[in-house]
């Protein structure tokens, strides 16, 4: 009997909140030629609809906008849907419906979908109902991808471990590889969710991964560190200010240049419901 490996989450409702603008600005979008091999491998055909669960401010549904002629786009948090909307109407995109709810409560026509997107999100979500409402959704062929990022820890920088020190001062957390992007917690990670798919009924499971490096800025580091539940303002409160100037200080005693690299793996877990 194979092992059920899939997580229950836990995971306050409001851990997002106060970090819409900031996910929206400041969290590094996926290559383009991540998407354009997950559009290849995923058989998109141009003309189907795409679901994007958990879409936070839509960073997955506006990069695959334009290959579907439908996206459904659903967060819990509010305040992430609110700032998806005003972002497609600044670009002019029209094809996207907002919803605000839990990936798990969401009701759909079956064989309705032809792509299933999950955004390093797959950890917060019950994965066994959201992979087995995901197999009926989706048209026969179509799929379910679970995308990440995360750095290479082989290749962290000095710059990494003195933002991982300030963020600890400040808030008593500890954030991987200093916070701007993410490793894998319980529940996450390629052999994780190739596990989980596999054992829901999908065929064809794999993972890719693509290697790209990233120049940081300090606003965009701190911009991205409010981004995160782990690091917000609303966490910080009222030493927001004082972490700011204690990381700049830090960061620039460390490099004047004021820019940071990172070498940072994209990834996603690819599973087709059979034909």
């Amino acid at each position: 009997m194979s092992r059920n490996v899939s997580a229950k989450p836990s995971f306050p409702t409001d851990a997002f909140k106060g970090t819409a603008s900031y996910y929206a600005r400041y969290r590094v979008p996926y290559p383009h030629a991540l998407l354009q091999d997950l559009i290849r491998r995923g058989g998109v055909t141009g003309q189907g609809r795409l679901l994007d669960l958990a879409c936070g401010p839509g960073r997955v549904a506006f990069s695959l906008a334009g290959s579907f002629r439908e996206i459904w786009a659903i967060d819990l948090e509010p305040e992430m849907i609110e700032v998806g909307k005003q972002e497609a109407a600044q670009q002019g995109i029209n094809s996207i419906q907002w919803m605000v709810g839990k990936a798990e409560a969401l009701t759909a026509s079956p064989a309705w979908f032809e792509l299933v997107t999950i955004g390093e999100a797959f950890h917060r979500l019950d994965q066994q109902i959201v992979a087995n409402k995901t197999l009926l959704w989706l048209k026969p062929g179509g799929c379910l991808t679970v995308m990440g990022n995360s750095s290479l820890a082989r290749d962290w920088e000095p710059w990494q471990h003195i933002v991982a020190q300030i963020v600890h001062k400040w808030t008593g957390r500890a954030v991987s590889t200093g916070g701007v992007s993410t490793a894998y917690v319980p529940g996450s990670g390629p052999d994780h969710n190739e596990q989980v798919l596999r054992e829901i009924g999908f065929d064809e499971v794999g993972s890719y991964d693509f290697v790209e490096g990233h120049d940081w800025t300090l606003e965009a580091i701190l911009g991205n560190l409010y981004s995160l539940s782990v690091c917000s303002k609303r966490v910080l409160g009222s030493h927001a200010d004082a972490f700011e100037a204690d990381l700049k200080a830090a960061l620039l005693g460390h490099n004047p240049s004021g820019l940071y690299n990172e070498t940072m793996r994209f990834g996603y877990t690819l599973g087709r419901k059979p034909a």
